[in-house]
C-alpha cells in the first residue's frame, strides 16, 4: 500500500524546505520526482539530489511555467502527479503592507497554483491516465494570524481553488487535494520561531503543543498521491496538531 512506483510527479519550489522533504518522501516511495527552482544553480542542485531532470521554473511566469511542464512530458512521457508547493511569507502589519509586497504574495501562493494545475492537467487530460494534484496550502486559510494578511488571504484562495479544480477534473479521474500545515520548523519559518514572544504564541494555540515536521508534512502528501486516497478529492487536509479545532 501507498506506493508510487512507475508514476512520474512534479513539485515545484522544491530546492529546500518542504519542497525538498516531499520529493524525497514521494522519492522514498517509488515514483521518479521532478522538482522545480527559478535559480538555475539549485535546479541544477535538485537534478542531482533526485537523479532526474533539471527544471528552472518561474512561477509567477506563466510562459515559463508551459515551458517546464511541456519538458517534464516531453522527457518522461507522461506526468501523474503535481504538487504545487512554490510560497511565499512576507509577514506585515495592515498599515506596513505595500502593493508589491501584496501582488508578490498573491502571484506565488495562488496564482501559480492555478496556472501550474492548468499546464499539468491539459497533458493528465489527454492522456486519460487520471493524476492527482496536490496544493500546499496552509491553517492560515482557515484561521487568520496576525501580521499575515496577504498570507492567510491566498492560502483561503487555494483551499477554495482546490474545491473548485477538484469539480471539474473528477470527470478525468484527475483528484485535487490540498495539505495545509501548522507552523513548521523550516527556512522560511525560522526567524519567526526563533522569536520567543511568538513561538510561545504559537504553542499555546496548538493543542499537541509542538510545531510540525517537514516528514509529518510530507507523509500527508504522498497519501493523497496513492491510489489508497483514490475516493478523496476537493478536501483539505489540516496538518495543524489540532490549532483550528478550538
Amino acid at each position: 500500500m501507498f506506493r508510487l512506483d512507475n508514476k512520474i510527479c512534479l513539485v515545484t519550489g522544491a530546492s529546500r524546505g518542504l519542497g525538498e522533504g516531499i520529493t524525497l518522501a514521494l522519492q522514498q516511495a517509488g515514483a521518479k520526482v521532478v522538482g522545480t527552482s527559478r535559480q538555475p544553480e539549485a535546479a541544477r542542485s535538485i537534478a542531482q539530489r533526485l537523479n532526474t531532470l533539471p527544471i528552472e521554473m518561474d512561477v509567477t511566469d506563466v510562459a515559463s511555467i508551459r515551458r517546464g511542464v511541456d519538458r517534464v512530458v516531453a522527457e518522461y512521457g507522461q506526468l501523474d502527479i503535481l504538487v504545487n508547493n512554490a510560497g511565499l511569507n512576507i509577514p506585515q502589519g495592515i498599515f506596513d503592507v505595500d502593493e508589491a509586497s501584496w501582488d508578490a504574495v498573491m502571484t506565488t501562493n495562488l496564482k501559480s497554483v492555478f496556472f501550474v494545475t492548468q499546464a499539468a492537467a491539459r497533458h493528465m487530460v489527454a492522456a486519460n491516465r487520471g493524476g492527482r494534484i496536490i496544493n500546499i496550502s496552509s491553517q492560515a486559510g482557515v484561521v487568520g494570524i496576525e501580521e499575515r494578511s496577504a498570507y492567510c488571504a491566498s492560502k483561503g484562495g487555494v483551499t477554495q481553488l482546490t474545491k473548485v479544480l477538484a469539480l471539474e477534473l473528477a470527470r478525468h479521474n484527475i483528484t485535487v487535494n490540498a495539505v495545509a500545515p501548522t507552523f513548521v520548523e523550516t527556512e522560511l519559518t525560522r526567524s519567526t520561531l526563533e522569536n520567543p514572544v511568538w513561538r510561545d504564541r504559537i504553542l499555546a494555540r496548538i493543542p499537541l503543543g509542538r510545531v510540525g515536521t517537514v516528514a509529518e508534512i510530507a507523509a500527508a502528501v504522498v497519501y493523497l498521491a496513492t491510489q489508497e486516497a483514490g475516493l478523496v478529492t476537493g478536501h483539505t487536509l489540516l496538518v495543524d496538531g489540532g490549532w483550528t479545532a478550538w
